[in-house]
């Protein structure tokens, strides 16, 4: 079974999500913003081996130490789209426009496509590209965890911010309702900053993409 702990780092109190193979003890970090020594002492204290960092953005405080731990662990960076290439090699300016340490420059072992998969020990997790925070976000789907990492696609009550460069409110809108809710109500989803919610409880409640919300 894939399990997962949350770990909000930086100011920003990003979800940096520790998620392991509990058969094979092999791990990956999903969007490592910072806070090296916390996320690696996170591996440490559960017995994990770290083998990849995977990525659904490349903003600053989803990616501001992936550079780092890729280069010093030399660990592979799987993800993201490649539509997020000039946020990463934006990475320095990002650093200093937002009071962030300086970010390494990285280059993904692997860009993901909608419909990849990744393989983590014994656990499939499924990647689906959305567009809209920015061009190249994914999210990784394990369903048999009904659990999905988002990103800032989705958060409880709200949705990702649209007004950075090529961010675009009807692409999100869109890769919400096209992509997140087939996954089915009851998956349980870990977004970039925030507490959990369900994909059935924002298509209830969510004053931005909820059924009543679009007029469905």
């Amino acid at each position: 079974m894939l399990r997962y702990e949350t770990l909000p780092v930086t100011a920003f109190q990003q979800n940096c999500s520790l998620v392991w193979c509990d058969r094979t003890h092999e791990a990956a970090l999903i969007d490592p913003g910072g806070e090296i020594p916390r996320l690696l002492e996170a591996v440490r204290k559960r017995g994990l081996r770290l083998t990849m960092l995977l990525q659904t953005h490349a903003h600053i405080d989803h990616a501001g130490a992936t550079g780092e731990l890729a280069r010093t662990l030399k660990l592979p960076v799987v993800g993201p789209h490649p539509g997020d290439q000039f946020w990463i090699d934006g990475l320095p300016q990002q650093s200093v426009m937002f009071g962030f340490p300086q970010a390494e420059l990285f280059t993904p072992t692997r860009w993901l496509q909608d419909g990849d998969t990744v393989q983590l020990g014994e656990e499939t997790l499924q990647v689906r590209h959305c567009p809209g925070h920015t061009p190249g976000h994914v999210v990784f789907y394990s369903a048999t965890a009904q659990r999905c990492f988002v990103g800032d696609v989705l958060f409880a009550g709200s949705i990702g911010r649209t007004d950075f460069p090529q961010g675009n409110f009807e692409q999100l809108i869109a890769s919400i309702t096209e992509r997140l809710w087939p996954m089915g109500d009851e998956t349980v989803f870990i977004p970039g900053h925030g507490p959990e919610s369900s994909f059935g409880t924002e298509r209830r409640s969510n004053p931005f993409v909820s059924d009543r919300a679009l007029g469905r």
